[in-house]
């Protein structure tokens, strides 16, 4: 089985990733990069082809699969002209700038009969797997929350992330992933209601905060929040944190490679009927600490996933071994969700969805 070679649009961060990625995955062959910006092409690897267009990599008979890793504004151009140009395509998240956009990609795709996929590799992220082999596992009984986060104290974005006319944005960058994340962990399950509150915090354009409700039919509750100017003067404040609540226990998680436990009771407090009982917080003892040997923690199954295990799963999908483990339809149902997210956080109130 020979190696699929690879040629890729844009050489800024993602474009950087892959390139050191590709290098070095089994199964691939890099070809070379264009880039709208010429300069961007200085440091690509020696050896590897420059091309002088889009047009010109595309046209390139060595080259199976084009990775565009542009602007998100350009996505959908750049898709349709691969597939019309024969290219197989992996594209960057988000799919596209709006469902409209997504449907003809994927009608391009399918009259030309091409292999078409999303980069979702943070379905291979650690924190991520840990937290979906607990809910999996039914270990926590009936789960009925989960919150994951993610906080950053830089407040602002890099490059085009912070214009609006780019596709930049912080919905559009992080909670692409982090609402897949929780779509993909509850498969299978239809979302009943989206709340959502999405601002601007510090940045002119684009939005650096967003809180996310799903409720799902299956009675789960699913937080999402994401900021970028969340301080605090201790270690691991910021970054990743993950928080899953069922009938017989809760987990937690901190870190993208995390850190964590499983918690359960050995006994729930009991009534005391007819009687007050006074605490160091008050007459309360539901939120006061737990008495002495009552709580009991075990370890977290931390997942040992990585990114690179995204292309071992392309390669196996492109040769037809397996499926590829991201599908379109999962993209555009994400989209819708995002939609839905906006009118939330534009009008103050949920949203019914996939009822």
């Amino acid at each position: 089985m020979r190696d699929i070679n690879i040629a890729i649009i844009g050489h800024g961060f993602m474009g950087h990733e892959h390139e050191t990625m590709l290098l070095k995955t089994p199964g691939f062959r890099l070809i070379g990069f264009a880039d709208i910006d010429p300069k961007q092409l200085e440091d690509v690897t020696e050896g590897l082809k420059r091309y002088s267009s889009n047009e010109e990599l595309m046209a390139d008979p060595e080259v199976d699969v084009v990775l565009i890793a542009a602007n998100n504004i350009y996505h959908h151009d750049l898709v349709c002209q691969a597939a019309r140009a024969g290219k197989d395509v992996i594209c960057e998240k988000p799919i596209a700038m709006s469902l409209e956009e997504i449907d003809d990609m994927i009608r391009v795709t399918q009259e030309y009969g091409v292999k078409f996929t999303i980069h979702h590799q943070r379905r291979f992220d650690p924190d991520f797997r840990t937290m979906k082999n607990v809910y999996d596992s039914g270990t926590l009984g009936d789960v009925y929350s989960i919150k994951s986060s993610l906080y950053g104290h830089n407040g602002n974005m890099h490059d085009w992330h912070v214009y609006i006319d780019q596709g930049g944005g912080m919905l559009l960058d992080w909670g692409v992933h982090l609402i897949d994340q929780i779509l993909w962990m509850m498969k299978g399950h239809k979302v009943v209601s989206v709340y959502a509150d999405i601002r601007n915090v510090i940045n002119v354009e684009v939005d650096d905060y967003f809180k996310i409700l799903m409720k799902f039919d299956n009675n789960v509750l699913a937080e999402i929040e994401l900021g970028t100017y969340f301080l605090a003067d201790k270690e691991h404040w910021f970054e990743r944190h993950w928080m899953m609540s069922g009938n017989k226990g809760s987990a937690y998680e901190d870190g993208f490679w995390p850190e964590g436990k499983i918690v359960r009771k050995t006994e729930l407090l009991k009534n005391v009927g007819g009687s007050r009982t006074m605490t160091a917080a008050g007459p309360t003892r539901s939120f006061g600490p737990p008495p002495e040997g009552t709580l009991v923690t075990e370890e977290l199954p931390v997942a040992g996933t990585t990114h690179d295990m995204y292309f071992e799963n392309y390669r196996k999908a492109y040769w037809g071994e397996e499926e590829f483990l991201v599908q379109i339809p999962e993209c555009r149902r994400v989209f819708a969700l995002m939609d839905a997210v906006r009118e939330s956080g534009r009008t103050g109130r949920a949203i019914a969805f996939e009822e």
